[in-house]
């Protein structure tokens, strides 16, 4: 099976081992290390005083480590360094022909900037809300309508006068290609990102055995139907979903789910990924329009669109509504508290079509190697080819001296407000919560696995974590910590390894001297 990056957060069961008062901080990460379940794993590690700028503490800091999600500092420390961290995405709505009276008589054109948060996010105070768990993920959806953003969109056009549309709604992704999908969620990439480009489909057990199990889906558009039969089983039964699709339609598509979930579990959210964003996204600004009172369809998925020839009718004269999103640093809260892997996966494309338009040889990781030349760092210490941590290797050494670096920016606090905290929030919410330590780790998190069919259990290739705290000694520390390739026989390499690691961590808060 091809490898697949894994959601960061890991459900486990919370642990915290107690930690002696004796003993330096060699020997008690040695301990950790020397566990039997570690015998075939690999692990990288440095402690870095970001004030003395001196090695603590390393094990094998120089050499190419799997990092999983902790990829992302890069992808957003190159994103807020070029795109500025006040860069907003500017998403427009054009007309292609006159208006004449109440009618707009030819096509309304969305044009797709790749911001990656038309949705339900963007609060009152200009902030983006995020979840300990994304939705992507599985996770609940936030308690807000994700067609905010085409709403407002379209009570723009409304309070133009506009009453009919008399061509079609049709949206504009030609800023980087569409429809690979991301190596976590598997969530469609494209410039257009509606509600992360899924559909909710949240699952609540009945009251009692044999009830019919409630169905919220979220969107709801014409694009998606979902007929569900699920019944509520006894609790203790293990859940059961069976889910069929009939794509042939592309305007129309039906999902079908059957099956049980027992009573008392918690809502479960079976999203289904939109495999043509664009598409999905004109239907729902069509259903948008109509619901704000302007007569509107959208294009079907077979016609086919000039858009050189739309182009050219994109001006301030014909600019009919725009969205401006959050500015970029709101963004980076996002990718890393939940670690988002479509907005990782997206930057780099987003940083290279926004730099160099027309130069479609240039890549965003071109970018990201002059930058970190030109910051003076070892960049043979770093290896990218994607933005969310799939097909990735860092040394915990380029890491650190990178995570150092980043302090020198004028985007060092939103960097560092936008880490998860050890046992409070974002994907190490459940990690050492009862450690001294909790609260005072702000780090990034990472996970790769895959399947062993020889073994018929997953391998973990790379658990990563990398950030900065204050040590109960007071010292600055950036630290980076991977541990790759661990098998277990029995449980979850990933719940054990994230556990670990930030026990690694607390370890480190807590001794060096």
């Amino acid at each position: 099976m091809k490898p697949r990056v894994i959601p960061c957060l890991v459900l486990a069961a919370l642990f915290a081992l107690p930690l002696k008062a004796q003993g330096t901080l060699e020997q008690h990460v040695q301990q950790v290390m020397d566990r039997p379940e570690f015998a075939h794993a690999i692990w990288g590690i440095e402690f870095y005083d970001l004030g003395a700028k001196t090695t603590i503490y390393s094990v094998n800091r120089d050499r190419l480590f799997v990092p999983g999600s902790t990829t992302k500092l890069l992808t957003t420390g190159t994103a807020i360094e070029l795109l500025g961290r006040d860069h907003r995405f500017h998403t427009r709505v054009y007309r292609t022909g006159p208006l004449k009276g109440a009618i707009l008589d030819g096509d309304l054109v969305l044009v797709a900037s790749g911001d990656p948060n038309l949705s339900g996010r963007l609060g009152a105070d200009g902030t983006l809300a995020y979840t300990n768990v994304d939705h992507s993920y599985g996770g609940l959806p936030l308690d807000a309508d994700p067609l905010t953003a085409l709403r407002g969109l379209a009570g723009q056009l409304a309070a133009r006068g506009i009453k009919r549309v008399s061509g079609r709604v049709i949206v504009d992704a030609s800023l980087f290609p569409e429809g690979d999908r991301e190596l976590g969620t598997r969530v469609t990439l494209s410039p257009m990102v509606l509600n992360d480009n899924v559909v909710d489909i949240v699952v609540t057990p009945g009251p009692k055995s044999g009830d019919t199990a409630t169905v919220n889906v979220s969107p709801r558009t014409p694009y998606l139907t979902v007929r569900a039969t699920i019944i509520t089983a006894d609790s203790g039964t293990a859940p059961m979903l069976r889910t069929s699709e009939d794509s042939v339609n592309r305007d129309a598509r039906v999902v079908t789910i059957t099956g049980r979930v027992p009573r008392g579990a918690p809502p479960a959210n079976a999203r289904w990924t939109v495999p043509v964003p664009s598409h999905f996204a004109e239907v729902a600004f069509a259903l948008a329009l109509r619901d704000a009172g302007v007569e509107a369809a959208a294009r079907t998925a077979s016609a086919p669109v000039d858009f050189t020839r739309i182009s050219a009718h994109y001006a301030d004269s014909t600019l009919v509504a725009e969205h401006i999103s959050a500015p970029f640093s709101e963004e980076a809260r996002v990718i890393l508290k939940m670690s988002q892997n479509l907005h990782a996966s997206m930057m780099p494309m987003v940083v290279a079509r926004t730099l160099a338009r027309a130069d479609s040889t240039k890549t965003g990781f071109d970018f990201e190697r002059e930058w970190l030349e030109k910051a003076g760092l070892d960049v043979n210490g770093a290896v990218q080819g994607d933005g969310a941590g799939g097909d990735a290797y860092f040394s915990p050494a380029f890491m650190t001296r990178y995570l150092e670096y980043c302090l020198s920016r004028p985007w060092a606090a939103d960097l560092k407000r936008s880490l998860p905290i050890l046992g409070r929030d974002g994907t190490l919410a459940l990690i050492q919560p009862q450690s001294p330590a909790a609260g005072q780790v702000f780090a990034k998190t990472g996970t790769f696995t895959s399947y062993d069919p020889l073994h018929r259990r997953p391998l973990l290739h790379a658990k990563g974590l990398a950030g900065y705290f204050t040590s109960k000694s007071g010292r600055s520390i950036a630290f980076a910590i991977f541990l790759n390739n661990l098998a277990l026989e029995r449980g979850d390499p990933a719940a054990l390894a994230g556990q670990t690691l930030g026990e690694v961590a607390a370890i480190a808060w807590e001794f060096i001297p």
